[in-house]
């Protein structure tokens, strides 16, 4: 049986402020941040758009590898999203098989 786990980073607009998370259910999780059901900093912020994504089948290995992610420093995140993402587009309307540019009209 397959498993999966996302580490998953979330940004509130370009070059803004950053979450970091892990989830088995990456859709679920990022529709909770956006729907603003989960209280606390991602909330407050406005922290709603997923901006950088890893996926594995280690639960352990998800875990080690968010501490890792948010023990390093702003700029080495920064150089990690934009590397796949560089525009800091919201790559959720993707993950649901959207079309970015009509999901926003």
């Amino acid at each position: 049986m397959s498993h999966n786990y996302y580490v998953y980073m979330l940004a509130n607009e370009f070059n803004g402020t950053l979450y970091i998370g892990v989830t088995n259910d990456l859709i679920r999780r990022v529709s909770e941040h956006k729907a603003g059901i989960v209280k606390g900093f991602t909330q407050k912020h406005g922290v709603k758009n997923l901006v950088y994504y890893e996926h594995t089948g280690d639960v352990n290995a998800a875990i080690v590898r968010e501490k890792q992610l948010k023990n390093w420093h702003r700029d080495w995140k920064k150089n990690l999203i934009e590397r796949e993402n560089p525009h800091w587009n919201d790559l959720y309307p993707a993950l649901l098989g959207v079309d970015a540019e009509t999901s926003s009209a």
